[in-house]
């Protein structure tokens, strides 16, 4: 009878399955942090593109002939944004008629830092800048 065990000696050893294990750790230890990293990236491409999306919806209203200024109340009276991950959004105007659009990363996940600004009109660059 001990001669058919040995015969039939089917399955892992316990140094194979260590190893396996083993490898499994290393995978995940290189990937975890990277996975992270993309997220926090995608926290920072969300707030950049909400300053986009405003200062497009303020470049629309800028596009109507009638809409020659904007006041400082109507900079303020839209602040209802649907603005990814509770971020929060200011707009305010300078003497030269150039919109600033300030967005704030409130989720403090975003490495390349929390205020993300898109400028509407004058000679500013519509791009957006972490401060």
């Amino acid at each position: 009878m001990i001669q058919k065990f040995r015969g039939n000696a089917k399955g892992f050893t316990l140094i194979e399955l260590m190893i396996v294990i083993a490898i499994i750790g290393i995978l995940a230890a290189i990937a975890i942090p990277n996975f992270i990293a993309y997220r926090n990236k995608g926290y920072c491409s969300a707030a950049e593109n909400d300053a986009k999306s405003i200062a497009a919806a303020v470049a629309d209203y800028f596009s109507d002939p009638n809409n020659q200024t904007i006041s400082s109340t109507s900079l303020t009276a839209g602040t209802d944004y649907n603005l990814s991950y509770g971020n929060t959004a200011t707009l305010s105007q300078a003497a030269d008629d150039v919109v600033t659009i300030t967005v704030t990363d409130e989720s403090t996940r975003c490495p390349a830092g929390s205020d993300y600004v898109a400028y509407v009109g004058g000679d500013e660059p519509n791009a957006w800048t972490p401060k």
